[in-house]
């Protein structure tokens, strides 16, 4: 993961927004604005991957009701603009939103880590309970743990339930389903 200087010199919220917009990245890569900083991330690792394809497909067969899982949807929250690396929302929700969508409706946000966990970690998850996102779900690769955040308040979310690699952990409605996370290991 790569910050960047959109460019030299103090920028403005507007100017920084704009030239983050304005941003031409290699293909397979993807910039972010997070706390008005742009962060530029390289195309993931097989295993990022992998993990991304466990939750997908649990999701997909497991949840009591139809949902959209998209993947790479850019999300305005609050802290800047930011890309989960899963967005699950109601089917059909994105139909008509650009590349850039409100928050609104999203019931549940992932995020694998990457090689520099503590965006992750730290602002990804203070955006995401900032916007009114029910539920984000952490699988930290480094930690060898999946944590579930619950119940927005504010800048951060007030439930944390943490499991390691292997245990299931439960999730709420109107998904209802337990994540088996041992093939995470």
């Amino acid at each position: 993961m790569v910050a960047m200087p959109a460019v030299e010199g103090p920028l403005g919220q507007d100017d920084l927004l704009q030239a983050f917009l304005e941003l031409d990245t290699p293909p397979g890569y993807k910039a972010e604005l997070i706390e008005g900083e742009i962060v530029v991330t390289p195309p993931p690792d097989g295993e990022h991957e992998s993990a991304f394809s466990l939750l997908n497909r649990q999701f997909m067969r497991k949840a009591e009701t139809e949902f959209d899982l998209s993947g790479n949807k850019g999300l305005i929250v609050p802290t800047g603009r930011f890309i989960p690396d899963g967005t699950v929302s109601p089917v059909g929700h994105f139909l008509d939103a650009g590349s850039w969508a409100d928050p609104a409706g999203v019931l549940l946000v992932f995020e694998v880590t990457s090689t520099s966990p503590r965006r992750d970690r730290e602002q990804k998850r203070r955006g995401y309970a900032a916007a009114g996102i029910p539920c984000h779900l952490l699988v930290d690769r480094s930690e060898g743990t999946v944590t579930l955040f619950t119940e927005p308040e504010g800048d951060d979310y007030t439930r944390k339930e943490p499991v390691p690699f292997g245990k299931p952990i439960d999730l709420p409605a109107p998904f209802s389903f337990t994540l088996d996370t041992a093939p995470l290991r």
